[in-house]
């Protein structure tokens, strides 16, 4: 199998230092049910999206479940207002491209005994994507100017009814990650002591790993219901990732050793205006608890989750490159990313039998301390507004939920020098986003 595009990612990291996953990196956008609660869903799981939420909550599924789904998503782009090492020491401004993704699930279950009942879920737990105006003129173009990151996680469960009170879960992940990234390096010409791009690199690669989960769902009374659920952390192996220089400065650039040309020979340049090479990583995906109580009362149903993401797996990021150059090292980047704790409210109100209303809220801290924080993916504390609503018809469900992300304004002064390259910002951050998902069931 061909290893690309995760790696892509990974290798600009190299050069920038910096760290482009944040809070935004995990997705839990695997069902609209769950969606329009605030994802408040651990100890409800009464859809086959419980796979994906806490799969101990499959037992409670009669018969044979078909759920598929999407989630839209409409990232604004976040506007920088600062100073970072292009511009001079003048405050500007830049924004990202407005981008849009689709976050596709699909989950099955099947009853096969009273205490017994298997499924299998298709999802995407980790993902994101930035991407700057102009790649050759961009104030961030010496760290990153693109990257697309997505991962699709295939999840075989089982569920098991201990009891009247108990039902446990576990199951096997394969996840299949890839990305795209680009970036535009930036020195001195010898020539004229401007500013010039040393060259346009884009990254390719993709790779796979693979997890466990297991989950536990408590029914003490009819009106109360305990959950649990725990994924583990994913070792994504990148090999052989492809990275393509294009455009190589023709000219000497000043380095520390004195003028040299990117387009010289090995070690110190590339040999002439593009060049290849691949390279080895590992991405260490976090592991997640969460935990859940919800509250049923005839037809209104109150859900209070925490959700932990243990970023601390992502202490730092090694790149090895198969053929280095003067102009692109292999390179140790630290992250020193924090496990943080999110907080999730939700309730469901049943109209009639077969129309549900929804309405949740999320607070979700950000993970990524100032000092490590970049251009690739600029983070921050988020408040998530959700609503939505379900509708029955026979053996069909159908769900429909609205989100926004209020991403909290955040000001960081990071501007330092790693390896003798001028990285980070100071500055200001501002964002949003707004998401619609929309998921069909069939129950035969």
């Amino acid at each position: 199998m061909r290893i690309g595009k995760v790696l892509a990612f990974l290798v600009v990291l190299l050069f920038a230092s910096t760290s482009a996953m944040a809070g935004g990196f995990r997705l839990p956008e695997a069902g609209a049910k769950a969606m329009s609660m605030g994802f408040a869903f651990t100890a409800q799981a009464n859809d086959p999206s419980a796979i994906y939420f806490n799969p101990a909550g499959i037992m409670q599924l009669e018969g044979n479940n078909l759920k598929v789904g999407v989630t839209y998503v409409k990232q604004n782009g976040g506007t920088f207002t600062g100073i970072t090492p292009l511009t001079g020491g003048a405050s500007v401004s830049e924004t990202q491209k407005d981008l849009d993704f689709f976050v596709p699930n699909a989950f099955f279950t099947r009853k096969a005994s009273p205490n017994f009942v298997y499924g299998v879920g298709l999802f995407s737990p980790f993902g994101l994507g930035q991407e700057y105006e102009n790649r050759n003129t961009s104030i961030f173009r010496s760290q990153i100017t693109k990257i697309d990151l997505m991962t699709l996680v295939v999840n075989p469960t089982v569920a098991w009814k201990v009891n009247e009170v108990l039902s446990v879960a576990a199951g096997i992940d394969f996840m299949y990650g890839k990305a795209e990234l680009a970036r535009t390096p930036v020195g001195i010409n010898s020539a004229t002591g401007f500013p010039a791009n040393i060259f346009n690199l884009d990254l390719e690669g993709d790779g796979t790993a693979w997890g466990y989960n297991f989950g536990v769902l408590l029914t003490p009374t009819k009106h109360l219901k305990v959950g649990a659920a725990y994924r583990s952390k994913f070792d994504l192996e990148i090999e052989d990732g492809d990275v393509d220089l294009s455009n190589v400065f023709s000219g000497n650039i000043i380095t520390a050793l004195g003028p040299l040309p990117p387009q010289g020979p090995a070690p110190i340049g590339f040999g002439g205006p593009s060049f290849h090479t691949t390279g080895t990583a590992m991405v260490r995906i976090p592991a997640t608890l969460d935990l859940g109580v919800a509250y049923i009362l005839d037809r209104l149903t109150l859900e209070v989750d925490a959700s932990w993401t243990f970023w601390h797996s992502w202490e730092s990021l090694n790149i090895d490159l198969k053929d280095n150059r003067a102009f692109l090292p292999d390179s140790t980047s630290p992250k020193n990313w924090d496990d943080v704790v999110a907080i999730y409210v939700g309730g469901e109100y049943r109209v009639t039998d077969p129309l549900a209303l929804r309405l949740g809220f999320r607070w979700d801290p950000t993970p990524v301390p100032a000092e490590t924080m970049g251009p690739e993916l600029p983070d921050a504390d988020k408040l998530y507004y959700c609503a939505g609503a379900g509708y029955k018809v026979r053996n069909w469900t159908f769900d429909l939920a609205y989100m926004y992300v209020d991403k909290k304004d955040r000001t960081v002064s990071n501007l330092r020098t790693e390896g003798g390259i001028p990285v980070g910002f100071n500055g200001e951050w501002t964002g949003d986003a707004h998401l619609v998902a929309f998921d069909i069931g069939y129950k035969f």
